[in-house]
């Protein structure tokens, strides 16, 4: 059946416009003024507002993790992702000894029960010839990004010039590296010297991480993909100078990128220093006030291309069951740290919460325009991870993820409004004017108010081909 979704607003990222909008199948099919078609479902959203379904290009599901496994899997997160608005999601294969096709093989099973539709970057956490030879081959599996890291030394990081290698393979193969960015060898030596004087509270998880591991971290993964004529992709900046390095790269014409979380602008240390401090703890850390500004800054003036989740959530208490979908669960999560930071599981929830969140205290607090927030949640994520236009856009023959906002509504938000498969969430009472209030995948209806009409198996693995540089 189709369904035409009349005297709406629809928000792009360069425009803002009213119209109706017509859904034939999966996809839109006409946007105009007027619109008319015999048979079709009517939905009327007079006041409301229509933005394309949010993309989140950095999420971590059922990921292994200390022990114990992030509590969101590709259905719970996924229907939290829904709630929240967003309607694609983009996951991280762990790289296996076995190879690439196994460790895809591998996250693909996981993955059979998504709810929305989804895509993989593959974590490069291992370099040798045999491997290098072996990068071009994701491109058939649908997959054109590769994460590299500055930082876990003797577990994810792999050397500079390995790092070098994978940009000038990836540039020839019209791939994309994402990198994390912290200093690995200060952290190492800083962790370390913790340990040794019982420095063990969660705030020494953000002391041994220093700010300025990431920001030179970051200009020289830069500095990298300026010599091997690559772009690259900055995942979760948190610190203020990151912004410095980002926009004097890019002044200087290296095709740089990046993306950061909403928990960076929002949180600081301080939180870590709560008795409740360990819901904080996630890596990159939070950092000060002034980070929370730069980075702000960086948005409002288009320094910064995205805005992500690092979403990867452990219970507070996993000893303590909470009830989901009717049925107690209960997962080991930060109390494996309770008394030695180093064993707190890294990691937030926060994929329901990104768009939300950001409308009420970017959109109407002024620090971002709609427009930007449309570019950031979807657009431009779809047109650097080449998904655009299928994805992030408002366009006869685009898939019709579709969200429509009540821009009045007005909700206390916390844990009992949220969907992900945990105990705590971090906006724990905040109020928010605009809530989604329905939600179409491909043309079907999955969130409607607080009832959810989608199911595991509906989402769809998504082939991405070359993205853009922004």
């Amino acid at each position: 059946m189709a369904t035409l979704i009349k005297n709406a607003a629809l928000i792009t990222a360069s425009e803002t416009f009213e119209a109706d909008l017509l859904i034939e199948g999966e996809t839109i099919s006409l946007i105009g003024k007027n619109l008319q078609r015999p048979g079709a479902q009517i939905i009327d959203a007079s006041g409301k507002f229509i933005t394309p379904g949010g993309i989140d290009p950095h999420t971590h599901f059922d990921l292994p993790m200390f022990g114990t496994v992030s509590s969101d899997d590709h259905y719970t997160g996924h229907k939290a992702a829904a709630f929240g608005g967003t309607t694609t999601v983009m996951d991280f294969v762990v790289l296996e000894d076995k190879g690439f096709r196994y460790s895809v093989d591998l996250w693909m099973e996981k993955a059979e029960k998504a709810a929305i539709d989804y895509s993989f970057h593959m974590n490069l956490t291992q370099f040798n010839e045999k491997i290098a030879k072996e990068i071009p081959s994701l491109r058939g599996m649908g997959i054109t990004t590769l994460k590299v890291f500055t930082a876990y030394n003797g577990r994810l990081r792999i050397d500079d010039g390995s790092i070098f290698k994978a940009l000038r393979i990836a540039k020839e193969n019209g791939m994309l590296v994402m990198a994390h960015c912290e200093n690995g060898d200060v952290i190492e030596t800083l962790v370390t010297d913790a340990l040794m004087t019982d420095h063990l509270t969660p705030e020494w998880h953000a002391l041994t991480r220093p700010a300025w591991g990431a920001v030179e971290s970051t200009l020289r993964v830069a500095g990298m993909a300026s010599a091997a004529d690559a772009a690259v992709y900055i995942v979760h900046m948190n610190a203020g100078g990151e912004v410095d390095m980002l926009r004097y790269a890019r002044e200087r014409g290296v095709k740089v990128m990046g993306e950061t979380c909403p928990q960076y602008l929002f949180f600081t240390i301080d939180h870590l220093r709560r008795p409740d401090g360990a819901k904080w703890i996630c890596s990159p850390p939070m950092r000060t006030e002034a980070d929370n500004a730069r980075l702000w800054q960086g948005l409002a003036d288009g320094t910064i291309q995205t805005v992500g989740t690092d979403h990867c959530p452990f219970f507070f208490d996993g000893t303590r069951p909470i009830v989901y979908e009717g049925r107690e669960v209960a997962i080991p999560g930060k109390e494996l740290g309770a008394d030695d930071f180093t064993k707190i599981p890294n990691g937030l929830p926060g994929v329901q919460d990104r768009m939300p969140i950001l409308w009420t205290y970017g959109v109407r607090a002024g620090r971002i325009t709609a427009n930007q927030f449309v570019a950031y949640m979807s657009t431009n994520p779809a047109k650097i991870f080449g998904l655009y236009p299928r994805k992030g856009a408002l366009l006869p023959g685009s898939d019709a993820d579709l969200v429509i906002w009540d821009p009045e509504k007005k909700v206390k938000y916390g844990v009992a409004m949220s969907h992900h498969r945990t105990d705590y969430n971090l906006y724990e009472g905040w109020e928010l004017t605009g809530y989604p209030e329905k939600v179409f995948l491909r043309g079907q209806l999955i969130v409607d108010g607080e009832q959810w009409l989608g199911k595991a198996g509906d989402g769809q693995f998504l082939k991405r081909g070359e993205g853009r540089v922004l």
